[in-house]
């Protein structure tokens, strides 16, 4: 009889594109969130927490491709269970974005919502894109949404809770900005230009001005009429423009002037006789009124006509925040953070549901290039203090190491018991210096003769075994011999005194 194969085993990596986050980077997020939170609380928005599945349907026309359901997302087809023949029901994704899921919940839930609905939402979002340095599949989102109200301070008012939020986590003043455009004066740039709706042109153009940044004024012009040769030496074909007809676009990026009213101005001349344009002009007009009245100067919000972020997706006001120091990448080349939030008004968010057109404006926060950021800059909390740790010296003495570490965590203070093999005692400091302890507790059979603990200040013993001289390790001993009733306000000692060498 043949020998049954043998089923080999799993091997134990990553799936593609994701990765594992432990302990202390898990706590930094939380912490974030919380602080996000927070502040989208003070503003007076509402915590959603709906389902991190979705049908594709809901979905929409937020999946990068409608045709390819399965295409961008992790797409499933249910089985139809009253189907007799079993045929495929409908198709599942996990979610996008956070902001599909909010036009399903307000057009199912909108007799119930007040209204306007002011939400804000965190958690993970999927998307099955190819991965890169720094891009995955799974990442976070911070969103805020105001949903049922066309008024333009419901866009400045995610402006400035964005920018307390940034300060709020960790990034001062100068070191971001939120710079605001509108969708609406770039149709009206468009309008002057001649080019309709439906002309192919337009997408030309806007993918030109999203170039802007990297080739400048004369690079903007270039690519709008016969084309450019790139930094490699290769010719890139232009849009084909007369100089005359892409006059508007370059006086619309170059419009930004020394005060709101001289942006203005140039951007009335920019958009011409255009009515939508105009109007955005006036939107842009009354949200830095706005700003202004509130006191969030150019400093903190600025409206800046090249941000053209998303705009094929917007229908008004868009934002972005910007960091405004650099880093070095991978190759040791400096370079601006850059964007690590955004948003926008999308009147369009419900309609898909209900037939009816729902003004609605948010914004999204990507958490983990938030975090990205803030450890560059140093600017996280250092590594978590672990809990103290109370070693076996005696494995048939357990009741009376839990009694210790109950003690402990009855007057608020982080502990376990070492569960580990007590054999070897180093193995035991070593476990704790892993978990970042502060504290060791010992209590071998003489100390339990004599009701006494040793106490052992392991930061403090770090340091003295890194650099200290004799003398200076018995002026300042690393371990204490206290009486067992002394446990709690000992260790509580040892822990105000590490917390304040960490605050000097």
């Amino acid at each position: 009889m043949a020998k049954a194969k043998k089923q080999p085993r799993p091997k134990a990596i990553t799936p593609k594109g994701f990765r594992d986050y432990f302990g202390e980077e898990v706590t930094q997020r939380t912490h974030m969130l919380a602080t996000i939170a927070e502040v989208y609380h003070h503003y007076g928005f509402e915590a959603l927490e709906s389902s991190a599945v979705e049908t594709v349907e809901a979905l929409g026309k937020f999946l990068p491709d409608v045709d390819r359901p399965n295409a961008g997302v992790f797409a499933w087809q249910e089985a139809d269970e009253n189907d007799p023949e079993g045929k495929p029901g409908d198709w599942m994704a996990l979610r996008y974005d956070l902001t599909a899921p909010l036009a399903r919940v307000y057009a199912q839930h909108r007799n119930d919502l007040p209204n306007p609905y002011r939400r804000f939402a965190m958690g993970p979002v999927w998307r099955n894109e190819k991965p890169g340095p720094g891009r995955y599949r799974q990442f976070y989102q911070c969103d805020a949404d105001t949903v049922g109200t066309a008024s333009m301070a419901a866009d400045a008012e995610i402006c400035m809770m964005l920018s307390d939020t940034l300060e709020k986590v960790g990034i001062p003043r100068g070191d971001y900005l939120v710079r605001v455009n509108n969708r609406k004066v770039l149709n009206g740039v468009l309008e002057a230009m001649g080019l309709a709706e439906e002309d192919p042109k337009r997408d030309d153009v806007l993918r030109t001005i999203d170039k802007f940044d990297k080739v400048g004024e004369s690079g903007v012009r270039e690519l709008l009429g016969k084309g450019r040769l790139d930094a490699s030496g290769a010719y890139i074909d232009g849009v084909g423009l007369e100089e005359q007809q892409a006059e508007p676009v370059l006086a619309f990026l170059t419009s930004k002037g020394d005060t709101v009213a001289e942006t203005m101005t140039n951007l009335r001349a920019a958009v011409g006789d255009s009515k939508v344009g105009q109007e955005g002009v006036a939107e842009l007009e009354l949200m830095g009124a706005l700003f202004a009245a509130a006191g969030y100067g150019d400093d903190r919000i600025l409206i800046d006509p090249s941000i053209v972020r998303g705009l094929g997706y917007y229908t008004g006001p868009v934002f972005e925040a910007e960091l405004a120091f650099e880093i070095f990448d991978e190759k040791g080349r400096k370079r601006q953070f850059g964007s690590v939030a955004g948003g926008g008004r999308y009147d369009g968010l419900v309609k898909r549901f209900t037939g009816q057109e729902v003004p609605a404006v948010g914004l999204s926060i990507g958490v983990d290039r938030l975090l990205a950021a803030l450890r560059e800059k140093g600017r996280l909390a250092a590594t978590p203090t672990g809990p103290v740790v109370v070693t076996v010296m005696d494995r048939d003495r357990m009741a009376d190491y839990q009694a210790m570490v109950a003690e402990l965590r009855q007057a608020g203070i982080r502990a376990e018991v070492y569960l580990g093999n007590p054999k070897n005692f180093g193995n035991q400091l070593k476990y704790a210096d892993k978990r970042h302890s502060p504290v060791a507790v010992i209590e071998g059979g003489d100390e339990k003769d004599r009701d006494v603990i040793q106490i052992k200040d392991l930061i403090l013993g770090a340091k003295i075994a890194e650099s200290a001289t004799l003398e200076e390790w018995k002026e300042r001993p690393s371990q204490f011999e206290v009486p067992r009733t002394e446990l709690v306000a000992k260790v509580r000692d040892i822990l105000a005194s590490q917390a304040k060498d960490q605050e000097g």
